[in-house]
């Protein structure tokens, strides 16, 4: 499934730090992880950003990172 903006959320803001929230669709969870996925979001997301994703088939938690080609998302945990 590809990215759908609509889906993206704040959940928590504070001194630079954004807390967002992804929902997925139920076999979406580990696509969401790829590299690249949040790319369509990238004037949003900021290096040290925390994206948490949910769906009904699992959850999962991504820290955004700065790259080369503007952000990055690595799996915590």
């Amino acid at each position: 499934m590809a990215f759908e903006l609509r889906n993206l959320s704040v959940l928590a803001y504070a001194n630079g730090f954004t807390l967002w929230h992804y929902r997925a669709a139920a076999r979406e969870v580990k696509s969401v992880k790829r590299q690249g996925y949040f790319d369509a979001a990238g004037d949003m997301l900021s290096a040290g950003d925390i994206v948490l994703i949910s769906s009904p088939g699992g959850a999962g938690m991504l820290h955004v990172a700065a790259g080369r080609n503007g952000i990055a998302t690595l799996p915590l945990g």
